[in-house]
């Protein structure tokens, strides 16, 4: 009897050092700081590609460590979207200037003058909801086509490169940008050690940190940012012959950027400055609109471009294969319920029709998959396209049931296929040859964890992109480095910074480094990190216009005049420049010491629009003082007055004051032209003759439709 009693005592020694073992094992345990893991524990071998057919071939979905690590990632937020948090949309149509047939069969893009409804929220990528429209960032811009054949979604960005070359990476991008996870800041704000840590050891990033360093990520408005499609896509005709697209949206009121402390002191003044803009022109009826151009190559003739089109890092530039405008966009009506439409519209680059289809982008890859397990997270299950904004204008049919925030009422007992029960006879759905047909592409083997040897230039677009701005455009992209990398608490990623740029132009690196206190920039310690590779190919440009915002056009519709006045102002010279302001599109609003009205010099009373505290400089465009003695004498002694033009003529604006007027110029130190003293740039002096009167406000018009006036000298100086 005693046998029994032995073995149980065995056994509870057993279950005592079994017990104290899995006692060691805390939960959550950290693992080795140098070894990254799934999290059931198996050792990743490579967290910068993933799993592919051949090194260009498309991501394979039995990747278990990519989907892992993209099913985390889009569930980190409830239900905030994890990125593009803070949008705006409209609703809308597209247009087409010319059938398409040569190159897709998509429906929509066939007939000439056919107009299809369309959807745009545009987004910030980074911030929170509650984050500032004015911030430096990625704009997100995707559209929404309710065609007659399905949905649609050109889910792009106004910059047409990306951070990163593999989905694998897009994870660890987007936690180096958010706040930081021990204190959760900065909020909206890429200048800070996480971020620039992770650029500077990932040189694929540089092409994509020159664009958001320049003037593209502060836009003047969101009418007049461009758009693109970032990935290559494909296009395939009747006939099934297939070419490689690249989309973009160009706006007809040209691209225009803000100055960087404009953009800085909006964010205080007003933080929904973009969302704002739109709404009111939309609401005024000053319709915003692009044109939708088109990139088109011949899939055998990819090759010859001189880098990869699978690349998400590259662009094509339009000197080499031009972008043919194939049709506009016109937004016409804001939302009625913001939640409704613009929080609940789920866009997805999976949302193709019969024509479109996907390259082997690896980063589109992984988007396929990522954007609909973002919508189940987000929007409460596998329903969200029941919702109105979602849902298709074309019949649909098909066996899903069921779900969460299920809305339509499926009739009858079948819910399968193929079945007999429906008709009485056998249903079998085939589809045939027609539908979506994926393009047959052939496919590399072996399937392998690896990037190709093309995407190894990581340098020669972004030389190009620095090579073709202006001096002005030049200027801002060292201030913008500066500034972010001063933000940056440890030297050795700001030195880490400075070596890589030195790979992209060395002036450009020099510049950046001067004032961050760090040692010269040094290109061959970058080329010594690990994972860096040097590789350039050949272009046959060296610049291209179309990548600097200098000379864009555009007029001046619906551009901001503030008419700056006081009491005693004369308004007959004011009345003829600001209908020329008028006659020309431009808004313009009286800006004085009060709400209610001035007086004028001839006792009529002027109705005032803003005062100078409530509607600063920065929420305008250009600046007119109008003439009167006393009018010029009050501004002159108002502090706020003073700082408004001061801003504005910081901010290279254009200024024009008529007769007395000029007055103030001289107040605030700003050198009005005359016999002895130069003009200013973008700084108009008129008299308050009447002869002189209509070509002031023709010369006013044409300043304002310059944009910015970057040639003006000494702006550092101003006390603003």
């Amino acid at each position: 009897m005693a046998q029994p009693r032995q073995d149980t005592q065995r056994k509870a020694k057993a279950g005592d050092s079994a017990t104290a073992k899995l006692k060691q094992l805390e939960p959550f345990s950290q693992g080795p700081e140098n070894q990254l893991t799934t999290n059931q524990g198996v050792v990743i071998p490579d967290n910068h590609n993933s799993l592919k057919a051949g090194a260009r071939g498309p991501t394979l979905l039995e990747d278990f460590i990519l989907r892992e690590k993209i099913t985390h990632f889009d569930h980190e937020r409830i239900p905030e979207r994890v990125v593009h948090a803070r949008g705006t949309g409209a609703h809308g149509f597209f247009e087409l200037y010319r059938s398409l047939s040569e190159y897709t069969r998509a429906d929509f893009l066939q007939e000439v003058g056919a107009r299809t409804p369309v959807f745009v929220r545009f987004s910030t990528v980074a911030g929170s909801r509650g984050s500032s429209d004015t911030v430096r960032d990625v704009r997100g811009f995707a559209v929404k086509f309710y065609t007659r054949e399905g949905n649609y979604d050109l889910v792009g960005n106004n910059i047409p490169v990306f951070f990163v070359q593999d989905a694998m990476k897009f994870p660890d991008l987007v936690h180096a940008v958010k706040p930081e996870p021990h204190h959760e800041m900065p909020q909206a704000a890429s200048a800070h050690d996480t971020f620039w840590d992770f650029v500077s050891l990932m040189p694929e990033t540089t092409h994509m940190l020159m664009w958001v360093m320049s003037d593209r990520a502060i836009p003047r408005s969101l009418r007049m940012m461009e758009g693109f499609g970032v990935h290559t896509f494909r296009f395939i005709n009747a006939r099934g012959v297939a070419h490689f697209v690249k989309f973009h949206w160009k706006p007809k009121l040209g691209k225009h950027a803000l100055v960087w402390d404009e953009a800085q002191k909006i964010a205080g003044k007003d933080p929904d400055f973009h969302r704002r803009d739109l709404w009111e022109s939309i609401d005024q009826g000053n319709f915003p609109e692009w044109e939708l151009g088109l990139q088109l190559i011949e899939e055998g003739k990819a090759q010859a471009l001189g880098f990869d089109l699978l690349d998400p890092t590259k662009l094509i530039p339009e000197d080499m294969v031009p972008v043919q405008l194939v049709g506009r966009m016109t937004l016409n009506r804001n939302v009625e319920n913001f939640f409704s439409e613009t929080e609940q519209v789920a866009f997805h680059p999976g949302h193709v029709v019969p024509g479109i289809d996907f390259s082997n982008d690896p980063l589109l890859q992984g988007r396929l998959f990522s954007y609909t397990d973002t919508q189940l997270s987000r929007l409460g299950g596998p329903n969200f396209h029941e919702l109105p904004i979602n849902r298709g204008v074309c019949p649909f049919h098909n066996f899903q049931r069921d779900g969460m925030h299920r809305m339509q009422i499926n009739k009858g007992q079948v819910n399968y296929e193929p079945n007999t029960l429906a008709t009485g006879s056998e249903q079998r759905f085939d589809g045939g040859t027609g539908g979506f047909q994926s393009y047959p592409q052939e496919l590399e083997s072996p399937k392998s964890r690896r990037r190709s040897p093309s995407f190894d230039d990581h340098f020669t677009q972004a030389t190009l992109f620095w090579n073709s701005q202006s001096s002005a455009e030049k200027d801002h992209i060292i201030a913008a480095f500066q500034f972010e990398l001063s933000k940056v608490q440890l030297p050795a990623i700001r030195q880490r910074v400075v070596d890589n740029l030195a790979h992209v132009d060395p002036k450009l690196a020099r510049k950046v480094a001067e004032p961050l206190g760090i040692g010269a920039p040094d290109a061959k310690a970058a080329a010594g990190r690990s994972g860096f590779r040097d590789v350039r190919f050949k272009l046959p440009i060296d610049a291209s216009a179309a990548l600097s915002m200098e000379t864009t056009g555009g007029g001046i519709q619906t551009r901001k005049v503030a008419i700056l006045v006081a009491g005693g102002v004369e308004t007959g010279a004011m009345k003829i420049v600001q209908q020329a302001l008028l006659d020309a599109g431009a808004i313009c609003k009286v800006v004085g010491p009060h709400l209610g009205f001035v007086s004028t010099s001839s006792g009529q009373q002027l109705a005032v629009d803003f005062t100078y505290s409530n509607m600063p400089s920065v929420m305008f465009d250009a600046v007119l003082v109008p003439s009167g003695a006393s009018s010029a004498k009050t501004l002159a002694m108002n502090g706020d007055a003073v700082h408004f033009v001061l801003e504005a003529f910081k901010h290279c604006k254009t200024i024009c004051v008529i007769g007395e007027g000029v007055e103030l110029l001289r107040t605030l130190g700003i050198s009005a032209p005359g016999p002895d003293m130069p003009a200013v740039a973008g700084v108009l002096v008129g008299k308050s003759e009447p002869t002189a009167r209509v070509q002031l406000g023709q010369d006013f018009v044409a300043a304002i439709g310059r944009h910015r006036h970057w040639s003006r000298a000494n702006v550092e100086a101003v006390p603003a």
